[in-house]
């Protein structure tokens, strides 16, 4: 029985790259985690060991760091689509015919010191200390097949909670069924998001304000996730989603991974304490997880269901 060559692409993951520009005393951090995939005419890399068509994994990790010196890195899709047009256009004998670039970006704040102890005077800042964020982290994905440009961009790891403003009763019981209604809980989640421009990158068509348009969409997620009473977390997941798409015409899609951080209210009564909404414990494990896309209508949604 004869076998065909499926599917196949290759590339150099997760290559860690610290861009720092000393432009003044003021210095500024690009902290990135990029990969690279390629796809193309590999077959005979696979069927014969020929490397003649292939482009070292090694070649596209010098390349990310080559071009954060030649290009800088004013956005993580900028720096993506740059890498995407360049191992699909500029590579020999055009034998790469597709590219995907996945990046993560971890944000650093500046540290803050009093005027009486800071270096520079006039300042709170010292201008090359800075602090890892623990808040979310900032992902893309660019692919181009040479023809137009993919971008769906996202963030991670954002925990968010509401104290109050949150309900869940009235769902089917049944003989298994022990949750208890609630009229008033505890409503956490950390957040995934990713959302899909329509921005494809023909004749010579702008690209959007990478970093405004990522500050927004985050601005506009946690802002529906405060404002909405919710009577279930997939209510406020399609509030989030809709709020965006509201107020980001670039935002084509929106896709939210909500895993429900539950918080249970603590038996108090054995030791004579009543438990007034006051002291909870929190379970990270199992956990709900409601899953859900918002998209415009007559846009077919592109970002993959996993």
């Amino acid at each position: 029985m004869a076998h065909v060559l499926g599917q196949n692409q290759y590339g150099k993951a997760e290559n860690r790259i610290v861009r720092v520009y000393r432009d003044s005393t003021r210095h500024e951090i690009k902290d990135l985690n990029v990969s690279v995939s390629l796809r193309g005419e590999f077959e005979d890399v696979h069927l014969t060991g020929s490397n003649a068509n292939c482009l070292p994994t090694d070649t596209t990790k010098n390349t990310v760091y080559a071009f954060a010196k030649e290009h800088g890195i004013e956005s993580a899709e900028g720096f993506g689509i740059l890498l995407a047009r360049h191992f699909v256009d500029d590579t020999e004998r055009g034998v790469v015919r597709g590219a995907r670039i996945r990046i993560e970006e971890y944000a650093w704040e500046r540290i803050r010191t009093p005027d009486s102890s800071s270096r520079f005077i006039g300042s709170e800042e010292v201008g090359h200390s800075f602090v890892r964020k623990g808040q979310e982290v900032r992902t893309t994905e660019v692919v181009y097949d040479g023809d137009r440009f993919r971008v769906v961009s996202g963030l991670k790891d954002l925990v968010v909670m509401n104290t109050t403003n949150s309900e869940f009763w009235g769902y089917i019981k049944d003989r298994y069924t022990t949750l208890q209604e609630a009229y008033d809980r505890i409503l956490a989640t950390q957040v995934t998001a990713r959302w899909a421009f329509g921005f494809h990158g023909r004749d010579g068509e702008p690209e959007p304000n990478w970093n405004r348009s990522y500050q927004q969409v985050r601005r506009h997620l946690l802002e529906a996730f405060a404002e909405t009473y919710s009577y279930s977390l997939q209510q406020t997941l399609h509030a989030m989603g809709t709020r965006v798409l509201n107020n980001r015409a670039e935002v084509d899609e929106v896709r939210l991974e909500l895993p429900n951080k539950h918080h249970f209210l603590v038996d108090l009564e054995p030791f004579g304490l009543k438990n007034e909404n006051e002291v909870y414990y929190a379970a990270d494990r199992m956990y709900g997880l409601i899953e859900g896309t918002v998209h415009r209508e007559g846009v077919t949604p592109v970002i993959p269901v996993v």
